[in-house]
């Protein structure tokens, strides 16, 4: 159970590590050029202000690509170093060995002999 949790928490974390390297996308909406009417584009004040993206995330993609090994790190090293006290059953004490032999007992209805295969056990 402990190595089927650790490679699921591995695959977690590099699949975790992959996704925060990603840049984030900056998409624009962009329905085709600017379509005024038959009289041309309206007065300086009603214009569409340009747009100005500065977006840099690569620290922030970095510090949380270093965040995620941190805290997987942590989770699977006290996942690994469970020193904790346990408390197991001894192992039971082995079957006795036991083996059939035939004998001689004592026949009870005449007072003869008669040969019987008897349990032996050691």
């Amino acid at each position: 159970m402990k190595k089927v949790m650790l490679s699921i928490l591995a695959a977690v974390l590099t699949t975790g590590t992959l996704f925060a390297s990603v840049q984030t996308a900056s998409a624009q909406y962009y329905d085709g050029p600017y379509r005024y009417e038959r009289r041309g584009p309206p007065p300086p004040p009603y214009r569409d202000p340009p747009r100005r993206h500065r977006h840099n995330d690569t620290g922030a993609v970095i510090a949380g690509g270093i965040a995620a090994g941190l805290l997987g790190g942590i989770i699977s090293g006290a996942i690994a170093n469970d020193s904790g006290p346990r408390y197991v059953e001894p192992p039971p004490p082995p079957p006795p060995r036991c083996w059939l032999e035939d004998r001689r007992v004592p026949n009870s209805y005449d007072g003869g002999w008669h040969m019987e295969s008897c349990r032996v056990c050691q």
